[in-house]
């Protein structure tokens, strides 16, 4: 086999797969549906890994497979580019997906859209693979839309639930906004610089770096800052930043396998990755970078508080996703693409694992996911449990879990950076540390240690992941998993301890990355970070007396004194809080924001325009043109009496007066 038989077998096996269940699925053995997608997606991985090592050998790819439209000089193709980032992107992406379809075995055994289910998420696969693959805008876009095609499909998996109904409609709606500037982005690329393909629009982006353009008035805008904006605008909402980030907490509603797989390695990357690809374009823009780094740290802090007042396992988790996106697109603001790129590596493995965790907990407490109704699991799930606090320490970034390696690198780059608005992210990040560890452990402490609060009856309003409840639930012990769950889990806590250990020093300081990442040497604060490093040793070592650790580690404390030992106190703490805790609990209030500004405002202009605009204006024209004509035809009807001489008297009445007319003229 060819290497460019290799590239296509990575993502057309998932997508045949996905065809041939999606459409005789159920006409097959229930087996066969979790059979094909899971060989179809090993394959993948395996493929993957080959096309790694040949990269590693040096051997890159950028071509075209098909040219589909050629116009105006304007070529319109699909096309791979194989280089050490999408190579390294294919193994996460692979990987995570490969243990997500393992885990849906057990997850989605009793469900009636099983088959449904596996080809969705194959179908997901491939669309994020084609995405990473990409040599071309046009691609890119095809990819970018696919997987959010996907995702919609996927939260909104139990369509008999109203609010899964609700969530994918608002995930849905939240990425077309952010798509509306990606696709702006697109536009002003290729009419500024003739092309979709990467390599002639990087190549050409030096000589357009200082070209303004108008956009209104009289005042000149940079097209560089304009055009990375636009594009970071569609990363916003891909990646659910700050304030597109809404639809994320909801796209719970989602079987959990879906949601490891959108929080950990598809779509919420996608907009990570496409930043990291647009390096040679946002080097040109210290304002677009600075405006990517403001974003991120709001993220990366304000966003991760709000999993500290959830109560669902999952939405914790969730937040804790919204959270370390932050700290990707701070790293990639302050140009430590490479960095960002890191976590995102190791994030997808830890992430996926306390996911997959988390969902292990919900079928083990028969779909209750609330934690105040769980409590002392850690006995009756021990797998679970240990695999969750590897996981949970990789989140804290203790060392020498991989979690430490990619986030302290990432803050230690905030540091050293110039960028404007680093001082901002540097707090942002640093705090975010304490927030981090603290909602983590608190899930850890309310899920597995503690009372066991199981066996009383639920609290009012406890969230039930399945519309099929079994009523009885409560009375049911919790149980492990079966291994078709507990497997993924042993296969995900494995990079998440050794990962950072082996990747680091190729990734940040090896030049791994080579030209598929372009940094500006004052801007290159990897270099910097270089001069510092004395090896992996070293590195564990000196994060054990860093200050990220110790503010890390009073975040652990003090989630265990205050839910282990004094459970009692958070609740009087939330009162004391009183208008901030409900500011929280509110998410900020962007939700009753957008519902009464975005949705409620349409609703209102729709209203106006039908009850003014359509009912009294065209209704009103329309109708008084009716009765107009019904008056005129009521005063002629006086005129046709039906009587010969009343026609005669009338003509002779008319010529009369034709007859003066004339005379007098």
């Amino acid at each position: 086999m060819t290497m460019l038989q290799t590239y296509l077998v990575v993502p057309l096996v998932p997508l045949l797969a996905s065809i041939v269940v999606g459409l005789w699925g159920n006409k097959m053995p229930r087996a066969a549906s979790h059979w094909i997608t899971i060989i179809a997606v090993a394959i993948a991985f395996v493929a993957s890994v080959v096309i790694f090592r040949d990269v590693q050998a040096g051997h890159t790819f950028n071509g075209d497979l098909y040219v589909w439209a050629d116009t105006g000089g304007i070529k319109m193709a699909i096309g791979f580019l194989i280089d050490p980032l999408t190579a390294l992107m294919l193994i996460v992406v692979t990987f995570v997906s490969l243990m997500v379809h393992i885990y849906t075995i057990g997850y989605m055994a009793e469900d009636d859209g099983y088959s449904r289910f596996f080809s969705y998420i194959c179908l997901f696969t491939f669309s994020m693979l084609m995405l990473v693959m990409s040599n071309n805008f046009l691609q890119l876009f095809f990819g970018w839309e696919a997987v959010g095609l996907v995702s919609y499909l996927l939260i909104g998996f139990w369509f008999k639930r109203p609010t899964a109904i609700y969530a994918n409609l608002k995930a849905f709606i939240a990425n077309r906004v952010g798509d509306f500037g990606f696709i702006l982005g697109i536009g002003l690329i290729l009419a500024h610089f003739g092309s979709m393909d990467y390599a002639p629009v990087f190549a050409k982006a030096p000589e357009l770096a200082a070209t303004t353009i108008n956009l209104w008035g009289t005042s000149q805008w940079s097209l560089m800052t304009v055009a990375c904006i636009c594009l970071f605008i569609g990363a916003m909402g891909k990646s659910a930043q700050v304030p597109l980030h809404v639809w994320l907490p909801d796209s719970m509603e989602g079987p959990t396998p879906i949601s490891a797989l959108i929080h950990a390695a598809t779509m919420v990357t996608a907009g990570i990755f496409m930043v990291a690809r647009m390096s040679p374009l946002f080097e040109h823009s210290d304002t677009a970078l600075a405006f990517v780094t403001a974003i991120g740290a709001t993220g990366a802090l304000f966003l991760g508080i709000l999993g500290i007042v959830a109560f669902d396992i999952k939405r914790v988790v969730a937040y804790s996703t919204l959270s370390q996106l932050g700290y990707m697109t701070v790293a990639l603001g302050v140009s430590a693409y490479a960095g960002g790129i890191f976590h995102l590596m190791t994030h997808a493995f830890f992430k996926a694992l306390l996911f997959l965790g988390a969902g292990s907990v919900i079928i083990g407490m028969h779909h209750d996911q609330d934690m105040r109704n769980m409590g002392g699991l850690r006995k009756y799930m021990p797998i679970t449990y240990v695999t969750m606090v590897i996981g949970g320490l990789a989140l804290c970034g203790i060392p020498p879990f991989a979690g430490f390696f990619s986030k302290d690198s990432i803050i230690e780059a905030v540091h050293l950076s110039a960028i404007p608005g680093h001082g901002y992210a540097y707090f942002c990040v640093v705090a975010g540390v304490f927030v981090t560890a603290f909602y983590t452990f608190r899930m850890i402490c309310m899920t597995f240690h503690g009372e066991e609060r199981f066996r009383h009856p639920p609290l009012p309003n406890a969230y039930v992941a399945h519309a099929e409840h079994d009523e009885h639930a409560e009375h049911h012990e919790p149980h492990e998993s079966p291994w078709v769950v507990t497997f993924p889990l042993v296969m995900l806590a494995i990079p998440s301890v050794i990962a950072g250990w082996i990747a680091i020093e190729p990734l940040l300081f090896g030049g791994f990355f080579g030209s598929s990442i372009f940094v500006l040497p004052q801007h290159d604060v990897l270099a910097k970070l270089k001069e510092e490093w004395h090896g992996v040793g070293q590195f564990v070592a000196h994060g054990f007396v860093s200050v990220p650790f110790f503010i890390a580690l009073a975040g652990i404390v003090s989630a265990i004194y205050l839910y282990v030992f004094s459970p009692a106190l958070p609740a009087r703490i939330a009162q004391k809080l009183g208008g901030v805790y409900t500011v929280l609990v509110n998410n900020y209030y962007f939700d009753k924001f957008n519902d009464w500004f975005f949705a409620g405002g349409a609703r209102r202009i729709g209203n106006l325009l039908s009850n003014v605009g359509d009912q009294k204006i065209i209704e009103g024209i329309v109708n008084g043109s009716a009765r107009m004509v019904g008056w005129w035809g009521r005063v002629l009807r006086q005129m046709q009496s039906g009587y010969v001489y009343h026609y005669a008297f009338t003509m002779i009445i008319g010529l009369f007066a034709l007859l003066t007319w004339w005379v007098v003229r």
